[in-house]
């Protein structure tokens, strides 16, 4: 399991699942002091792990940086 910021690297490596989120280089999961924002990435990351059902996932959420408001994920979804 991968969160990346870097698509054609996390496919040339062949991870087997990744998040991959287009923000800038050094901020993998998200603006500082944004703890929802952060956490919303891990359950995404975490959902890929419990969903997936194949290697080779790189699933893209569409987060775009500094444009989204985040709240505090469902954690019991995944159970």
């Amino acid at each position: 399991m991968s969160i990346s910021i870097t698509k054609d690297l996390t496919e040339a490596v062949g991870i087997p699942r990744a998040v991959f989120v287009k923000w800038p280089l050094g901020h993998p999961m998200g603006e500082r002091d944004n703890p929802a924002q952060q956490r919303t990435l891990l359950f995404d990351a975490l959902q890929l792990l419990v969903e997936a059902e194949e290697p080779g996932i790189i699933r893209e959420p569409g987060y775009r940086w500094r444009r989204e408001t985040y709240s505090e994920p469902d954690w019991t979804a995944l159970y």
